[in-house]
């Protein structure tokens, strides 16, 4: 029982660190790897940029087990489908390399989908390297594009993610509201709370 909790300890501290190494872009970059196709739950290879809508795209990292993936399962699909409604494309990505032969396989996606009823995009990102180049760290991890392809928020969905029902502040929703009426955005950044990014070492 020791050596588990050992194992369990040391694997904590590697994605701590391989987390904490790995620098989140900044407010105001210009979106990376747009044009890198991934394979979406649909089989067909997508781009973020093919995600584009008319006024910019959200890009979530997550996954299909994570604790707070769970917690925030219908926040997300609340979110994603008001973004849609607001001309904002949606893709989620999971990056969960270290996964892929467990529960973050391809075929585990498809079906986590469809029991969340999906109406935007899932892909794989092979190898973790559109995860790397935002810098993502964590499921769930938002990042909010502007029509010109810039990063305008970045972090958590709202300022509590493991209950909902004490949410003081909806960061994305409100981000969204500022993009799409043209207003600054108060806060644009976040620190999200998730489970780390299972690259692999």
């Amino acid at each position: 029982m020791k050596k588990i909790i050992f194992s369990a300890l040391i694997a904590f501290a590697v994605n701590t660190v391989l987390a904490q190494n790995n620098e989140s872009i900044s407010i105001g970059s210009s979106l990376p790897m747009m044009d890198v196709k991934m394979k979406d739950i649909s089989g067909k290879d997508i781009t973020i940029k093919n995600a584009m809508s008319k006024n910019g795209v959200l890009v979530m990292f997550s996954c299909n087990t994570c604790p707070y993936v769970i917690k925030n399962q219908e926040r997300t699909k609340q979110i994603g489908k008001y973004a849609l409604q607001n001309n904002i494309g949606v893709i989620i990505i999971n990056s969960n390399e270290a996964q892929r032969n467990d529960v973050d396989s391809y075929t585990a996606m498809q079906a986590y989908a469809k029991v969340q009823n999906y109406t935007w995009y899932y892909t794989v990102d092979n190898n973790s390297k559109i995860a790397d180049a935002f810098g993502a760290s964590r499921t769930p991890e938002v990042f909010l594009f502007n029509v010109s392809s810039k990063l305008v928020y970045k972090g958590a969905i709202d300022d509590n993610p493991t209950d909902a029902a004490s949410v003081k502040q909806h960061y994305l929703k409100e981000a969204i509201d500022a993009m799409v009426t043209n207003k600054e955005i108060s806060v644009k950044e976040s620190r999200s709370i998730g489970c780390g990014i299972k690259r692999l070492s």
